[in-house]
């Protein structure tokens, strides 16, 4: 029997909630058919009361994850607090491969929290995270202010199989079709036909890959989000200096600063000549990492049933309660190994108009399309090449300046010769980090075995010509 979920109502005047509504329809695989489901519902203003919420360790997990899923961490606040779309249509659990043993109608506060794990992924979820850039004008919270253009893509896929969370950045200028519209940027599909389409480009673009959920989230809250946090300390590895729009100087140092809100907008979305958005991704998850730390603090924990209700009406999605329960039993076993990013494969086209347009390059790409998006293209191979071939980039970063020809050297006895040397950096490390740049976390656990040491992050903050990059840290001796 189909599990439903009943909307209970408030009985005081001082309760009265909200609503803001949403649709969107999601490609999902079931049986090979594809079929298409629609969703749609609405966010209560007071559901952090509601659910009686105190700050235990899981909630950590969720920071965690959502603010690395995220552009501007507002995903944060919003969801891993409990501000999911609250249906009014009944649906079941099962359409997202969630079950439930004993599902109660309407969970009460005190039952939510100690019945959570029954509320199991039993199969991959893949979700599509938009980073809106409002409309020029539009109110905080108004449709106009998530149908703008959308400045960052990820597509996020749970899999409880191998109990992995693993992130693709999508960049902003990657060349596709768009229906009825012709070869267009991706970004363009959220202001042509909001998240149904923006769904269904991606879907497609990426060999029908299932989507079936999706947050869109508003870029202006990123501002107020880093201000109440007290800001975010982040290491700027280049200088970043350029006038805006309005003509003033925007000018950030390199090394370790703490930002305030305009300044980690600036370096969230700050484009570099030539080089399109793959800087900005990689500036991205730098700023992940501060804000993962700065919500962890002891002087924010206190601020975040008020950050909640302030970030709230950045956020829009048709998550359910019963689907993000899922995901935070499914994020108390997740392990730091096994949260993994990177960038959808591709080029930038010399020829073309626009030089920032982004050119898929799917080519040996099999293993990681069906680990990131859980989709197999017939023809497409994996990736074979040996640890050799590979390209390896070597930063110093133990603060002494000549271990870096003796690490090339250890590396060359080694039978590893395609390697090339980075500026040193002015982050000193204490453990030499292997950085696998795009997505073959097998390549990054072959070398530390040959190195006999260092950790392995899967992530696309290494450098973008390298296949590894290899950071070496104070353990090198």
């Amino acid at each position: 029997m189909v599990k439903q979920v009943e909307r209970q109502e408030n009985q005081g005047t001082s309760q009265n909630v909200q609503q803001s509504q949403s649709e969107v329809i999601v490609e999902q695989q079931a049986d090979n058919s594809g079929n298409f489901i629609e969703s749609s519902g609405s966010i209560p203003s007071q559901l952090y009361y509601r659910l009686g919420l105190t700050m235990p360790q899981w909630l950590f997990w969720i920071l965690t994850l959502f603010v690395g899923i995220t552009l501007s961490g507002l995903l944060v606040s919003s969801l891993a607090l409990w501000t999911p779309l609250w249906s009014d249509i009944d649906r079941s659990e099962e359409d997202l491969g969630i079950s439930g043993k004993d599902v109660q109608k309407s969970p009460l506060p005190g039952d939510l929290w100690s019945s959570i794990s029954q509320y199991q992924l039993t199969r991959p979820i893949n979700i599509l995270v938009l980073g809106i850039n409002p409309v020029p004008g539009s109110v905080d919270s108004s449709p106009e202010s998530f149908a703008g253009h959308s400045d960052t893509m990820l597509l996020i896929r749970f899999n409880p199989s191998d109990k992995s969370l693993r992130v693709l950045s999508i960049p902003k200028d990657t060349m596709t079709a768009i229906p009825e519209k012709g070869l267009n940027k991706v970004s363009d599909a959220n202001p042509l036909g909001g998240s149904v389409l923006a769904a269904r480009v991606v879907s497609r673009t990426l060999n029908n890959a299932p989507i079936d959920r999706y947050v869109r989230i508003s870029t202006s809250g990123l501002r107020q989000l880093v201000d109440q946090l007290g800001g975010v300390e982040v290491y700027v590895a280049k200088p970043i200096v350029y006038k805006d729009n309005s003509g003033r100087l925007i000018n950030l140092v390199k090394g370790w600063q703490t930002l305030n809100g305009e300044q980690a907008e600036t370096f969230v979305r700050f484009r570099e000549p030539g080089l399109g958005d793959l800087p900005r991704v990689q500036r991205q998850q730098a700023l992940l990492l501060g804000l993962r730390n700065r919500l962890n603090s002891p002087i924010v924990i206190p601020k975040l049933p008020l950050l909640t209700r302030a970030m709230r009406k950045y956020v829009d999605t048709n998550l359910k309660v019963e689907e993000a329960m899922a995901l935070v039993n499914f994020g108390l076993n997740l392990e730091r190994d096994n949260f993994q990013m990177t960038i959808l494969p591709g080029t930038f086209s010399r020829f073309s108009k626009d030089p920032n347009s982004y050119w898929l390059n799917l080519n040996g790409q099999m293993s990681l399309l069906n680990d990131y998006v859980g989709v197999n293209i017939p023809g497409l191979k994996p990736d074979m090449r040996p640890l050799p071939s590979l390209k390896i980039a070597i930063q110093n970063a133990s603060g002494k300046p000549q271990n870096t020809q003796k690490f090339i050297d250890y590396l060359k006895y080694k039978g590893l010769t395609k390697v090339y040397i980075l500026p040193d950096s002015t982050d000193p490390q204490r453990e030499t980090k292997i950085v696998v740049q795009k997505g073959n976390p097998q390549a990054g656990k072959e070398l530390q075995k040959v190195l006999g040491f260092g950790q392995v992050l899967v992530s696309a903050t290494g450098d973008l010509e390298s296949d590894l990059t290899i950071r070496i840290g104070k353990d090198w001796k």
